[in-house]
Order: C-alpha cells, then structure tokens, then sequence
C-alpha cells in the first residue's frame, strides 16, 4: 500500500535556551544584554509540521521534540492546537518537565498522544509522571500520553497525521553521564544536549540543508557541546545552514552573530525554517 507522505516541513525552534533559561531566575542575563529581545530564551523543545500544498496547522503533521517547562507559553505562541506525536531526546528536567501542558491539547484533540522514547527515559519519566500515562486508581482523569518504544539509532520512525507521513531517523549521541537522542527530519538534523556525536550520527546528518545543534558556551562543558567543538561538526556535516541552540547566559545574540560565517546563525526562539522533504 502507497503511504502518504509530506512533501515540505515547517520547523520552529520553540525555545533555545540552556537549563536556566535566559535570563535565569534572579534576573542573571550573564554577558546577554536586556535590552535585545533576541536574548530571552526559554528551554529547549522543537515543533515540526509536515504538510502537502499550502501551509496550515490544522492539516499539517504535527511533531513535537521534548517538554520543556516553558511548553504552555511556547506551544500559545507557536498556535498549536494539535500535536501528532512527542519524541524525547532524554529525560532531563529541562525537557519534560513541562509534560502536563500537553493535557489541554489531549482534550481538545481528542485522543492521547504517541510518545517515543527510549527504555531509560521511558522509565524515569513513567516514574516521576506516572498519571500521565495511565490513570491512577479513583481518578477522574484520563491518562493523557500513550509510552511507545523508540526505534534504535540509526533506524527510522514514521509519523502519520493530517499533513501525510513524516520519516525520523534516530541518532545516537552522548550527554555526559547519560546517552541522548538526536532526531533527522529530511534535511533538517536536530543535534541538542549532546556532548559526543558519533561516526556514524555525523554521517547520517551530512547532507542536510539545517543541522541545529547544540553550543552551550565558549568553554568546555562536561555534558553539552562548546562553541568550538559544534563549529568542527558543522564542517563536518558541512549543511546549507547551521543554527547554534542550548544557548546559555555567556552567549549574547548580537556578539555571537558578528563572530559567526554567514550560513551559522545564533537560535532565537520562535525561528523557524521552511523545508521541502
């Protein structure tokens, strides 16, 4: 049987800060000036919308990657009124601790969510959210997201909705102490909370036309990319463009750029790019 499939992809960069957020609690913007609206960044979560035609929401395939605890006014902002499927690039606070906005959505659309992940972040967020994935005993209220198994790296999931079949090639990465999860979409890679790519996840993101990929600061880090070790990948996968996300305090937007080639550009949230599949 023929699958439908997307024929482009729309891709919005929900947020694009690290951990903390720019600025973090406190009022600490680091070396980011306040003034330039281009430094407020929340935490990281990326929305993919695969369509045929014309652009709209409503009959796009909508992909969600990660919950960060900014999710309610990143998902208002973007004007999401469905999601199709939720892919976890791992567990950590910063991207699922907002998992509960998604109930609105569960309500409005209807039925649960898919929810990809693999077995580690399976476990530990079933565990801390239990109630989202099944309704405890004498509750009232529906489990909101169905736990589905995350193909290994290097295979590929498809995604179906309104806007036809989306292909998602896995990629292993390393974050530190912890494995991640890396996502291609077509010629978009997305690299985020990643401290090590492999081989083999460098090679399945050449040829991409948008490779966003983790750069947390200037100096090393124990678990994230620095500026210098994402700009070596980047000439690596050597894309049309490349967009520097996990951006942290150290990192002001207009400093950056004018430090940058012109096919490297800092994430600001709400960026987005337009694709054909």
């Amino acid at each position: 049987m023929k699958i439908d499939r997307a024929t482009r992809a729309k891709v919005t960069i929900l947020g694009c800060g690290s951990s903390g957020g720019v600025p973090r609690v406190g009022g600490d913007w680091g070396a980011c000036d306040p003034t330039d609206p281009r430094n407020y960044r929340t935490r990281c979560s990326l929305l993919v919308e695969a369509y045929q035609g014309t652009y709209s929401h409503e009959t796009s395939t909508c992909v969600l990657v990660d919950t960060s605890p900014d999710l309610r006014t990143q998902l208002l902002a973007a004007q999401v009124s469905h999601i199709d499927a939720l892919l976890y690039t791992h567990d950590h606070a910063d991207q699922s601790h907002g998992i509960d906005d998604l109930r609105a959505l569960v309500y409005l659309q209807r039925k649960r969510i898919p929810t990809y992940m693999d077995d580690v972040t399976k476990r530990q967020l079933v565990t801390r959210f239990g109630y989202i994935f099944e309704t405890p005993p004498g509750s009232h209220y529906p489990a909101l997201l169905d736990a589905c198994q995350m193909p290994l790296p290097g295979q590929v999931l498809t995604i179906h909705g309104p806007g036809g079949g989306l292909d998602v090639q896995i990629l292993a990465q390393n974050h530190g102490d912890i494995d991640s999860l890396g996502f291609r979409f077509g010629p978009v890679a997305y690299c985020n909370d990643c401290k090590i790519l492999p081989d083999a996840s460098l090679a399945a993101c050449q040829g991409v036309e948008v490779f966003i990929v983790d750069a947390l600061r200037h100096i090393p880090h124990p678990s994230h990319a620095h500026l210098e070790q994402s700009m070596a990948w980047i000439e690596i996968v050597k894309p049309k463009q490349a967009i520097l996300t996990n951006l942290h305090i150290d990192l002001d937007y207009a400093a950056l750029a004018a430090s940058l080639p012109d096919h490297i550009v800092p994430a600001v949230d709400g960026l987005v790019v337009d694709v054909a599949l």
